[in-house]
């Protein structure tokens, strides 16, 4: 299974390789475009949300879409980190008796 994270397209970084630098929760990173580039300018792609997967942008997504996604992702990290500390408090159960 794939796992596209939803990134904004900041600035394009090497027009003739189709790179471009995205913001990705705070961490800016550069990825490939050639996905999205479409038969435009790449300037236009700044300011997009797109779903980043391995280093390149895969498509396209609207504001809302990329919010509620990011949100989604964000609910399960806080669940692995719950479930992660019920573990830890099995195991140190077990290791009392």
């Amino acid at each position: 299974m794939c796992l596209g994270i939803p990134g904004r397209i900041v600035a394009i970084t090497d027009a003739d390789r189709q790179l471009a630098l995205a913001e990705i929760s705070g961490v800016r990173r550069e990825v490939n475009v050639a996905c999205i580039a479409g038969d435009g300018p790449l300037d236009a792609l700044s300011g997009e949300w797109a779903l980043i997967h391995v280093g390149f942008a895969m498509a396209l997504i609207d504001a809302h879409e990329a919010a509620k996604t990011l949100q989604a992702l964000e609910a399960l990290g806080e669940a692995a980190e719950e479930l992660d500390a019920i573990a830890a408090g099995r195991a140190a159960l077990e290791d009392e008796r």
